[in-house]
């Protein structure tokens, strides 16, 4: 999906500050030739309930599973406030100038996931967490 496709839900229904920085992002990376793909967006309870219980039938159980898959409860795709970006050429630029937007990798084992933090515009992205797991946001 083109991040400029407001026909789409899992683009239209992400949060408005993260999609104009996405949006930001994503056409000074076309200056360098890089084309943003958005493979996950906003997702709808629904559809996050079923990529978890397949996450457990993946993993065996729901603690690794947990590592990759939020619950619909505590994702932030539900809320629209992730966005999952295709091409490794653009989550490499990403690495490299989200910081300017406030777009920053959260999780180090997921190089493609993105959420929005202004203050990273300033003061440069967080410190990764290894994974969901130790997000605590995830512990609710």
């Amino acid at each position: 999906m083109a991040v400029s496709d407001d026909a789409i839900p899992a683009v239209a229904n992400l949060d408005p500050d993260l999609l104009k920085a996405l949006r930001q992002a994503a056409t000074n990376a076309a200056d360098d030739g890089i084309e943003f793909s958005v493979n996950s967006g906003w997702r709808s309870p629904h559809c996050q309930n079923q990529l978890l219980r397949e996450a457990v039938s993946k993993y065996g159980s729901e603690v690794e599973a947990a590592r990759w898959v939020a619950t619909a409860a505590t994702s932030p795709h539900v809320s629209g406030d992730a966005v999952d970006i295709g091409h490794s050429d653009a989550t490499t630029w990403l690495s490299d100038h989200g910081a300017e937007y406030g777009l920053c990798q959260i999780y180090k084992n997921e190089p493609w996931h993105y959420e929005l933090r202004p203050e990273a515009i300033d003061d440069g992205c967080p410190r990764m967490y290894a994974d969901p797991t130790q997000d605590p946001r995830m512990q609710q």
